[in-house]
């Protein structure tokens, strides 16, 4: 009987799961998003594109060149079906769409290594014209080798927003200025856990030091107030008060945003995972044992769609949920292998877990600024839905759960179904009720995850 494994996703997770199941003798079937391999991270040039690796990825450039030539080896062993949706998850079967051709594949293991998102604060004015998430400035550069705009402010917090706005230096983009919610002094718990990966630690201050050198105005601890413009020129300027008190102005035609990342957990949701509240990164996360079992038989969760370790640590939990996928579904090699390798891989991860927590603390999420948020500022960018309106929904009509604030104010709702606001769109809830966050939920997920094509077609005669 051959044993179906099927992988969602082709970043360091996937690839390193499929690497797993093919050194065992299977051949597996690889569902991927994107047109080509190396995920969000290390994402690779469409065909013809010839920037260096260093300017793509710069100290990671060696790590993602691995993994492409790696991938690229397993092609041959592997059933790769790029340019394809998981849309949804049912029992043993996994719903899939691509060039608007729908097909159910049937499981045995199910590994979701859906990767992450970028997880997004409103400012006022976010909704204009020229103001990006920076995993889209980081695609832009990567996969269409253009910039967001002519003079790019970069605004948020967490190691991505170093490594962008330096992708945009080395690319010769113009930075007018690096605004960091984060404040300067970390605290020592923050500390002793940046100190499990101090290479890395110090990678993160090298950024720092040569985007000041380069006479970029980097200031941290700042406090968002708006981002100035007009619905027909779009953006024109943030504004931010410093740590000192004192608002600064900073003029530019585009801004890239974001607070570290959010896991994307919605095929995990589909399948009846069930979920925890972490406190630490205020976000519900599936539940998952030490080599990514989840709570639903033959469904593994791995890489940052279930906890934010970075690529490193996606790689290692790729790799040990594939090997424990074998094990439970009897194949030998899988389970020989998993004896073998699982303990140092267990290891691994809970030397990243320690740095994530590390980072958590380091960069810690403003949920103090979604609450102070004016009612005018718009949260769900998709269905205009203001800060103001989910206030009413909790003063007036007694929404103190998310998804009932969902149903009254569509929140959460539009094309991104609360990517980009669900998390903030929650802390607002949550403040304007009086009670933390845990409490009032999260909000559910429904198939499809996102947007599918209708079938136009002419109706049968």
């Amino acid at each position: 009987m051959i044993t179906r494994i099927v992988i969602v996703g082709a970043g360091p997770a996937g690839v390193r799961a499929a690497q797993a199941v093919v050194q065992a003798g299977l051949r597996p079937v690889v569902v991927d998003e994107g047109a080509r391999d190396g995920g969000q991270i290390y994402r690779r040039q469409p065909v013809g594109f010839t920037r260096p690796a260093a300017k793509l990825y710069g100290s990671e450039a060696a790590k993602a060149e691995a993994l492409h030539h790696d991938f690229d080896a397993l092609r041959p062993q592997i059933d790769y079906r790029p340019n394809t949706l998981a849309w949804n998850v049912t029992a043993g079967e996994l719903h899939t769409v691509q060039d608007s051709n729908a097909q159910t594949l049937p499981f045995d293991a199910l590994i979701v290594c859906a990767g992450a998102t970028d997880r997004l604060m409103p400012v006022p004015g976010w909704q204009r014209a020229g103001c990006y998430s920076l995993g889209a400035a980081q695609i832009a550069l990567k996969a269409q080798a253009c910039a967001i705009g002519r003079r790019v402010i970069f605004l948020g917090s967490g190691p991505l927003l170093y490594l962008v706005a330096s992708q945009y230096l080395q690319a010769g983009a113009r930075v007018e200025a690096v605004l960091d919610t984060a404040p300067a002094t970390k605290p020592w718990p923050a500390l002793r856990g940046l100190l499990a990966r101090p290479m890395l630690a110090w990678r993160g201050l090298t950024m720092q030091r040569s985007l000041r050198r380069a006479g970029i105005p980097l200031l941290q601890g700042v406090t968002p107030l708006g981002i100035d413009g007009s619905d027909e020129s779009g953006v024109q300027a943030v504004r931010v008060r410093d740590a000192r008190g004192v608002e600064q102005r900073f003029e530019g035609d585009a801004v890239g945003l974001g607070w570290h990342l959010r896991a994307e957990s919605q095929l995990a949701d589909l399948a009846g995972c069930a979920f925890d509240f972490e406190p630490i990164s205020r976000q519900w996360l599936p539940r998952i044992d030490e080599h990514g079992r989840s709570s639903v038989p033959r469904v593994y969760l791995a890489g940052d769609g279930v906890r934010i370790l970075g690529a490193d640590g996606a790689e290692a939990a790729g790799r040990l949920a594939a090997l424990a996928a074998m094990a439970d579904v009897g194949h030998a090699e899988g389970a020989e292998r998993l004896a073998v390798e699982g303990t140092a891989l267990r290891q691994r991860l809970a030397t990243l877990d320690r740095f994530r927590v590390g980072l958590a603390l380091a960069f810690p999420w403003p949920h103090a600024q979604a609450a102070a948020l004016p009612d005018e500022a718009v949260v769900c960018r998709c269905e205009n839905v203001s800060a103001g309106e989910l206030r009413r929904c909790v003063n007036e009509l007694g929404s103190r759960e998310l998804n009932r604030a969902k149903a009254f104010s569509r929140v959460g709702m539009g094309r991104c179904q609360g990517r980009f606001c669900g998390l903030a769109g929650a802390e607002i809830v949550a403040a304007c009720a009086g009670v933390p966050i845990e409490v009032i939920g999260r909000l559910r997920t429904q198939a499809p995850v996102k947007p599918l094509l209708m079938n136009t077609g002419e109706a049968a005669p």
